[in-house]
């Protein structure tokens, strides 16, 4: 919930792509829809507010054409989809929170960053499948794993490609780590030492110290008489 629908899906590490594995789907998403249908979308000046409007409405049409092109391409709509209730007729690029199930790998909606409250299960058997569909994308910033299962989680975040793996949560930064990815999520990190080091100019001085002279064509010795 956090990691999609927090700042309405606009964040560069949303988990916007989620995996479920057969054995709990039915019951986890029967879970997932009343908890979507739950959230409070208000004008962000509401104190009650969990949701609020897109930023700008060239966003709000690139959300609502993937929303509108998710069914065509094999998705199921789970809830949500228009504008939320009571807010049909207002101002605002609103969006409800949105779940589109079986989406497939080829689609737009699973190979794209849609940046909007819009997400997009699909089902896993194997740990091997999950981690293999995870990593089949072209963006490597963040991910999550969440599982009671303290060994596992371990091992999938150690195959999961990405900048940043969470387990048991989504989102949580800190100054002392690295922020960045890689693919398409781009190249270097911010904060963390290894951050800082990018604004350092580094220079090496190097001394020789060695008895031969520092000479690769150096006149050959004399011939001997």
């Amino acid at each position: 919930m956090f990691g999609c629908f927090w700042t309405n899906g606009q964040i560069c590490s949303a988990t916007s792509r989620l995996l479920v594995h057969e054995r709990v789907a039915e019951a986890f998403l029967a879970r997932l829809k009343s908890r979507a249908q739950q959230i409070r979308v208000l004008p962000p000046a509401d104190p009650a507010s969990r949701l609020g409007p897109l930023v700008c409405e060239q966003q709000y049409q690139k959300v609502v054409d993937h929303i509108r092109r998710a069914p065509g391409e094999g998705a199921t709509l789970l809830c949500g989809g228009g504008r939320p209730r009571g807010l049909e007729d207002s101002g605002g690029f609103w969006v409800e929170p949105t779940v589109f199930v079986d989406v497939p790998e080829d689609s737009a909606l699973w190979r794209e960053e849609v940046f909007g409250p819009v997400l997009a299960v699909r089902t896993f058997a194997t740990e091997a499948e999950a981690v293999a569909l995870a990593n089949a994308s072209a963006y490597a910033l963040g991910a999550a794993v969440l599982t009671a299962d303290e060994r596992r989680a371990r091992a999938v975040a150690a195959q999961l490609e990405a900048g940043i793996v969470w387990i048991n949560c989504s989102q949580p930064c800190f100054p002392q780590l690295p922020w960045g990815g890689a693919k398409r999520s781009g190249y270097g990190r911010e904060l963390s030492p290894q951050g800082l080091a990018n604004f350092q100019h580094v220079k090496a001085v190097v001394r020789y110290t060695a008895p031969d002279t520092w000479d690769w064509y150096s006149p050959p010795p004399a011939a001997k008489l």
